[in-house]
């Protein structure tokens, strides 16, 4: 099946495709996040919308991908299972479609005791594996429950992988499930090892799925600390550190750092999807980057 979105076209041809993540706002104003996206149109292929992100409560993500559609700007909607059954995550998807989003990441989602409302119940009716097989069922006309549809989506499927995880065996075997399941491209966890990634790549090329190395820009030498002590497959080497501790412009040797992995890793992969984490100023200079080289 020809692929649905720009995105899709630029994976599938092995075209360099760039993607950069924004976090909806906690409130109804957007004019922030539309001046964001706006500022990344030019080299961005499309802009991921996070769903509730590290389980805090923001504007949602099918809201704002619409959004983005009205002023011309693909979105990559994102969707967790964290906080809606099957029957909600597959309305959800039915309802993206018909507002004309063609991008789907699916994720599982971060439990709840770590973001702002500790006290919510979680759902996790479905896992990111179970979401992708639900996308697929509606594209063949159904539902879960086997119910016909009037009207049948269409969809280019994303999961995420983390080329840092140790040990690795079990993160490609569940990479392996989710190409099963659907997935038409990954986008991956922060890399700051351009050697880690190569070797990831090495031991994933059989599977022929188009990957994304994530980048998340340094703000700080404290923010690489913490990120080593706390997120799961991130490790940010001494020498990345030691950069930032030692610089008087912590903005321009963040870009620099990012420039130069994405300029050692784009031989290894099919794109970059850079997270920044709130700083519009480098994501813009970085698709530029990442474009032009």
């Amino acid at each position: 099946m020809e692929p649905v979105s720009r995105l899709g076209k630029a994976l599938t041809a092995r075209q360099f495709a760039v993607t950069v993540e924004i976090g909806p706002p906690k409130g109804a104003d957007v004019s922030h996040l539309l001046a964001t996206a706006e500022n990344l149109r030019e080299y961005a292929h499309a802009v991921n919308i996070t769903d509730q992100q590290s389980s805090v409560m923001t504007l949602g993500s099918l809201a704002a991908c619409h959004l983005l559609l009205d002023l011309g700007i693909e979105p990559v909607y994102q969707v967790t299972c964290r906080d809606r059954n099957r029957i909600a995550l597959q309305s959800d998807l039915l309802s993206a479609y018909a507002l004309g989003i063609r991008n789907v990441l699916c994720l599982t989602g971060d439990h709840v005791s770590l973001g702002d409302h500790p006290q919510a119940l979680p759902v996790f009716d479905l896992d990111s594996v179970t979401l992708l097989c639900t996308l697929r069922t509606l594209e063949t006309g159904r539902d879960l429950a086997g119910k016909k549809l009037a009207g049948v989506p269409h969809f280019f499927a994303g999961a995420v992988v983390s080329p840092g995880a140790n040990p690795l065996g079990p993160q490609i075997a569940k990479m392996e499930k989710k190409i099963r399941a659907g997935a038409q491209f990954f986008q991956t966890q922060a890399v700051y090892d351009p050697g880690q990634l190569e070797r990831f790549i090495h031991k994933v090329e059989h599977l022929g799925v188009p990957i994304m190395a994530g980048i998340i820009p340094l703000k700080s030498a404290g923010m690489a600390r913490f990120m080593n002590r706390n997120i799961a497959g991130v490790e940010v080497p001494d020498s990345l550190i030691e950069e930032m501790t030692g610089t008087s412009d912590r903005v321009l040797t963040s870009i620099s750092i990012a420039s130069r992995l994405i300029r050692d890793m784009k031989d290894m992969c099919q794109g970059v999807h850079l997270m920044p984490i709130g700083w519009a100023k480098v994501a813009n200079s970085l698709t530029d980057r990442a474009i032009l080289g």
